[in-house]
């Protein structure tokens, strides 16, 4: 069975390449056929990365210690719970968790939008095969799941102490959909800049899954703050561990982009700031992603030292090209039709707080890197404190809460200062 799962990454790979290159190809010749073809192959993957997850889970389930990742993270004593769950608690297996996900999300997507955005969708399985070509690359190349030892052990080293928790069954999950889910919006924004399709009908199309995927992510974080908490007694839920911020930054921009589109719905306003941010989420989730794996910034919650940093950090370099020459070459289309009317009505206040989650994440992204700054630059890791983070964030953090009370109070278009005073006299009564 283990040759099997090694075979199925392969063909996999290969489906998805073909699914990416047909899909482009599709697109632009307008083959209808050869964009049918792809979305077949989407299915082909998701059928595949299924069968290798399969015989992965098989193996831990049956003790197979012959399979090097079953034996690193698993042995006899383990109970059933946490060898299921010890699927994910690796390199390997979390990878094949993630893309397993996508694949699925890539077929979701691919079967609602079969009779519709029918321009788009080639661009769109483009994107989503791209990134799972990109990942199971990673186990083809880098860390196979199913690399074996040339004899059986009789018993393995077991689950990390830390890992056996019940946090271990929800946290990881909903952290990873939560990242595979913004790569859904992420794909129709490339797909509405390349084809010009720029009205709201992407955003309509994507509202729930981006409400699904911040909702996951939100839980994620939640969750992984209890852990941790119970786990290691910091003596808080939240310590700012970089792994901790890696989640939290995308979030961030993940919320400010659900409250700006309401603005580009309703007003036909901030296009330009939607496309940046939407990209920056998923930017981010790659990032964070490259954080946990690669090694290059300690935290008790990173899977240690590995090849896989420049595989991801080619990726992220090519989403922030490719995202960036599109954004300029649609600059001028982007362009608001309509303009703020006041600094103070609500369109405004969305804004105001679209900028205050941007600047958090840029201190907690500085704060996360510094000390790989400071390496490279001066051959000695600083390291960033929690007093940093406390310092610049919690006065911000009031900003926002203060803005988030107000701005209900407050009109669209325009609101004059006299009829903001009666809003809150009237509120106080």
């Amino acid at each position: 069975m283990i040759e099997i799962g090694t075979f199925s990454f392969y063909l996999c790979f290969i489906l998805a390449a073909y699914a990416t290159v047909a899909s482009l190809l599709g697109g632009i010749l307008k083959e209808d056929r050869m964009v049918e073809s792809a979305r077949f192959a989407t299915y082909g993957v998701f059928g595949l990365l299924t069968i290798a997850s399969g015989i992965l889970l098989h193996a831990f389930v049956t003790r197979n210690f012959e399979v090097q990742y079953v034996y690193h993270y698993s042995d006899k004593a383990l109970p059933m719970f946490y060898t299921v769950t010890a699927f994910w608690a690796g390199q390997e297996g979390s990878i094949l968790l993630w893309v397993w996900v996508l694949s699925l999300f890539s077929i979701m997507v691919s079967a609602q939008n079969r009779h519709t955005n029918r321009e788009m969708m080639p661009y769109i399985i483009a994107v989503l095969m791209a990134t799972c070509l990109f990942l199971v690359s990673t186990m083809v190349f880098v860390t196979p799941p199913f690399e074996s030892f040339y004899f059986c052990p009789p018993d393995g080293k077991g689950l990390n102490p830390l890992l056996q928790n019940p946090g271990m069954i929800w946290h990881p999950p909903t952290l990873y959909l939560g990242y595979v889910g913004f790569t859904i919006p992420f794909a129709f924004a490339i797909a509405a800049m390349i084809t010009g399709n720029l009205d709201d009908d992407w955003i309509k199309t994507t509202r729930r899954w981006t409400l699904f995927s911040w909702t996951m992510l939100t839980a994620g974080i939640i969750l992984g703050g209890q852990w941790a908490y119970v786990e290691l007694g910091w003596g808080g839920y939240w310590a700012w561990d970089p792994v901790e911020n890696a989640s939290f930054m995308p979030w961030l921009t993940g919320t400010a982009y659900l409250h700006s589109v309401m603005i580009q719905e309703k007003k036909n306003m901030l296009k330009i700031w939607n496309m940046v941010l939407i990209v920056t989420t998923f930017a981010l989730c790659i990032f964070g992603t490259y954080i946990t794996r690669s090694g290059v910034i300690s935290s008790v919650h990173s899977f240690g030292e590995s090849n896989l940093g420049p595989f991801f950090m080619t990726f992220l370099v090519v989403i922030i090209l490719l995202s960036g020459i599109l954004l300029a070459l649609r600059y001028n289309d982007l362009k608001s039709e309509n303009e703020l009317d006041s600094l103070l009505c609500r369109e405004s206040t969305f804004l105001y707080n679209n900028l205050i989650l941007v600047a958090i994440c840029l201190v907690v992204f500085v704060g996360t890197v510094w000390p790989l700054v400071s390496e490279i630059a001066s051959g000695a890791k600083s390291t960033v404190t929690a007093a940093y983070f406390d310092k610049i964030n919690v006065p911000i953090g009031l900003a926002l809460l203060i803005l988030m009370g107000i701005c209900p109070l407050i009109a669209w278009r325009k609101t004059s200062v006299q009829n903001l005073k009666r809003s809150f006299c009237c509120q106080a009564r």
